[in-house]
């Protein structure tokens, strides 16, 4: 079972489902949310993650790819916890840095690269996307 929460701790979740993938993301909006270089996120079925302490909140929003997403964030903090492609997405994403236990990044695949920043190196070996990979 793997466990996890918002930045201030007012929002906690149990995920009972290992992750079938984990993504390295570069698109833009991923990198604007937290203002980082890329998101890691642990790709699982959303009957999987139930919430176990606080509330969400969850906001439907247009992508560049043209998809609307559901991005749910603790509403104190604003730490976006998980998204998933709306209304009913068949697998949910998982914000990595919310896990108490880090990703294991071995296996995971970089998404987006045709938007990731100068500087940030990805071996050739890894599997790499320009864009999204479902």
């Amino acid at each position: 079972m793997l466990t996890g929460g918002c930045q201030c701790g007012a929002v906690r979740y149990a995920v009972a489902a290992v992750p079938s993938r984990v993504h390295v993301c570069h698109c833009t909006e991923c990198r604007a949310q937290p203002s980082l270089a890329f998101v890691i996120s642990g790709i699982v079925p959303p009957a999987a993650v139930r919430l176990t302490q606080g509330t969400q909140r969850v906001r439907s929003h247009p992508t560049p790819s043209s998809k609307v997403l559901a991005s749910a964030f603790c509403p104190d903090g604003g730490s976006r916890i998980w998204h998933r492609k709306a209304p009913d997405g068949a697998e949910m994403s998982v914000r990595g840095g919310s896990l108490d236990d880090p990703v294991d990044l071995i296996g995971a695949c970089h998404i987006w690269t045709q938007n990731k920043l100068p500087g940030v190196v990805i071996l050739p070996s890894v599997p790499q996307f320009p864009q999204d990979h479902d």
